[in-house]
């Protein structure tokens, strides 16, 4: 993509590479507010198209193009979290954020299955744990949007403020709500290799269908949450009680042959992939506190299994 203007006739603008490379960050911020990995691309998408809107004069005026690119993708964003809660609430089940494998590209609107740019990749770390994004669904879009810009990435108050659209004050009181609910939320850190073993173990039972063995992996009071989207068959409530579950995955082995479990990092977590005939069907992430799984997110809506798909 280049640009003509400022240049002279044919040539690519100057201020092109640092505005394109900005995509990453920008990639990465929209991912964490809106959970979605689409969503992030199209409010990314939309943020490039107001920049080549304007014209050379109006962009030689912004003196910060990042923090001008920073300012309308997360307002982009701030509108699409208002929006989201009533597309939300006629959903056909339970809704998961969007699940991202390990050192992911994806094609936005490449043709011929081009490869990604690899500043299109999602940074993964513990701010886009599945447990993590859970969390931030249950914030106001301004919590969100106050607690990732400061938190996460670093934003003082005041221009978190600007982009908000309320006080500094106001913004450190609303990223002041979200830590509570994070703190409410979080369990003891499991090192991620004792996660990974636990993790590893479930998909042994599973395959071995060792009801015994699932129970007692899994916490007295776990929980299997399934998005299937309206799209794929999945539970529209909430599965909960470790004997229950354990039947369940007992259940499906019986009823589903031909299925591969294979052990992926989801989310920067250790996780698992279900294919059928090399297809990817389920994707599912794990909480664990201690030694026992305490919460199961499995997603089967195939709209968000566009990057775990291989061809």
């Amino acid at each position: 993509m280049t640009s003509e203007s400022g240049a002279g006739p044919g040539r690519p603008d100057p201020s092109l590479s640092a505005i394109m490379s900005e995509r990453r960050r920008l990639i990465n911020l929209a991912y964490r507010l809106l959970g979605s990995l689409a969503e992030a691309e199209d409010a990314v998408q939309e943020t490039y198209a107001r920049w080549y809107a304007m014209s050379a004069e109006q962009q030689g005026a912004i003196e910060s193009p990042a923090a001008w690119l920073t300012t309308v993708a997360s307002r982009i964003c701030l509108d699409v979290l208002g929006s989201a809660r009533a597309r939300r609430e006629r959903y056909v089940g339970e809704w998961i954020p969007e699940p991202v494998p390990e050192r992911m590209e994806w094609i936005s609107g490449r043709p011929g299955g081009a490869p990604a740019d690899p500043a299109d990749r999602v940074t993964l770390d513990e701010s886009v744990s599945m447990a993590f994004l859970v969390v931030l669904e249950s914030m106001t879009p301004a919590e969100r949007v106050a607690f990732i810009l400061h938190d996460v990435f670093g934003y003082p108050f005041a221009e978190v403020a600007e982009i908000v659209g309320r006080s500094p004050a106001a913004c450190r009181q609303l990223a002041s709500s979200a830590r509570r609910r994070i703190r409410a939320a979080q369990v003891p850190a499991t090192p991620t290799a004792r996660q990974a073993a636990i993790v590893r173990d479930f998909k042994e039972a599973w395959e071995a269908k060792d009801i015994g063995a699932l129970i007692g992996l899994l916490d007295p009071d776990a929980t299997v949450i399934a998005d299937g989207g309206g799209l794929a068959p999945a539970s529209l409530v909430p599965i909960e009680g470790a004997e229950q579950i354990a039947r369940l995955y007992v259940d499906l082995a019986d009823q589903v042959s031909g299925m591969t479990l294979l052990e992926r990092t989801v989310n920067g977590q250790p996780g698992l992939v279900a294919q059928l005939d090399g297809v990817t069907v389920t994707v599912f992430a794990f909480a664990v506190d201690g030694a026992r799984i305490t919460r199961i997110w499995a997603v089967r809506n195939p709209e968000k299994l566009r990057p775990w798909t291989t061809g």
